[in-house]
């Protein structure tokens, strides 16, 4: 089976106003605001950015889209949850902060914003997932209290997943911090210490205080280890390694599953857009702007999040001639597309259709 995926070509340099004409565009060709009505709670998922990044999607390329969809319904609101690393979105008070700090404010959107899953990420709603790895999904409170949802993508590669784009935001975006910690709780980086500097920088970005100095190296104290990754990224020299096949594959697959839970539970009143526009190394959570690793190359927009993300993945590879996301992390960042088809979460056959 085939699932339809619209493709609208478009460049960060075309300027705010022709992103958000083609944002709009390729919402309303999904049929999405047909399946609204006008109480609905409606939440826009979305990474607001961590502060230094420039890589996320900016709300002025939305503003066609929500003026669309505040005519279809008066209870939209933009929304993310908390992470499990130390940064400006670890809590609810630093992470409005640093969302309207990138424009994500009433003024600038019409929207409110709401952080899902509460002040410290505590607020959640255990759902049935059943699958192999997880039982019960922790889904942020204030995600499953919404009558549907509109996923934002901003396709990157991914320290842990190869790849990230709507199978991740569903997954590990819409996830409480406990959710989250379950999805990366079998993860156990270690340092090599013929590589370690001793530089400290490991030391300081650990949420969980796992990371210690032992006779001039570092060294990761796995009791006490999230699994978040924020080590992996910090590294500077390579040192902090994963056991990437095996602990990858992990990840990617409760990723999956909890993505899962979430599409299960708003049936046919989800729908999912892909920005491939300032395509990363790295997510967004990292605090700095990063260069592109291949030119940008559009909009996306699907009601199958597999599809979406394997149509994303193929315009990239093309566009770069070669496999760019393997160059930053060498991870199969296909086991999600996999998975996810395996477990009724999507189909990898898609059909391109250009608007």
């Amino acid at each position: 089976m085939k699932s339809l995926v619209y493709f609208s070509p478009a460049h960060r340099n075309e300027g705010a106003e022709s992103l958000a004409l083609k944002t709009e565009k390729i919402y309303l060709a999904t049929g999405f605001e047909e399946r609204l009505s006008r109480n609905d709670y409606v939440g826009l998922k979305i990474h607001f950015g961590e502060k230094g990044n420039r890589g996320y999607i900016k709300p002025t390329w939305l503003k066609g889209m929500i003026r669309r969809l505040k005519e279809k319904t008066v209870r939209a609101f933009l929304t993310d949850t908390n992470t499990l690393y130390m940064g400006e979105r670890t809590n609810a008070i630093s992470h409005l902060r640093q969302a309207a700090e990138h424009g994500f404010t009433f003024e600038g959107t019409g929207l409110p914003v709401i952080i899902a899953d509460g002040l410290l990420g505590g607020d959640d709603v255990e759902i049935k997932v059943g699958a192999k790895r997880i039982k019960t999904a922790k889904i942020a409170a204030s995600i499953i209290q919404a009558d549907a949802l509109i996923v934002l993508s901003h396709f990157t590669g991914h320290v842990m997943t190869g790849m990230g784009c709507a199978i991740k935001n569903l997954g590990m975006g819409c996830a409480s911090r406990a959710g989250k910690l379950e999805q990366h709780s079998e993860v156990q980086p270690k340092v090599n210490p013929k590589y370690c500097t001793n530089c400290g920088l490991c030391l300081t970005s650990c949420p969980a205080q796992a990371i210690i100095q032992v006779e001039g190296v570092a060294k990761i104290i796995t009791e006490r280890c999230l699994g978040c990754g924020e080590c992996l990224v910090r590294c500077k020299v390579g040192a902090i390694k994963m056991r990437w096949d095996e602990d990858s594959r992990r990840v990617q697959e409760k990723m999956v599953e909890y993505a899962l839970a979430v599409r299960n539970y708003f049936g046919p009143k989800i729908v999912f857009l892909n920005f491939l526009i300032q395509i990363t190394k790295d997510c967004d959570c990292l605090a700095k702007n990063q260069p592109s690793i291949v030119d940008d190359i559009g909009l996306l927009a699907s009601y199958d999040p597999v599809a979406l993300d394997q149509a994303s993945v193929d315009l990239v590879l093309s566009k770069a001639e070669r496999d760019v996301l393997r160059e930053g992390y060498d991870l199969d960042w296909s086991i999600q597309l996999k998975y996810g088809q395996e477990i009724g979460l999507g189909f990898m056959d898609y059909e391109l259709i250009e608007i």
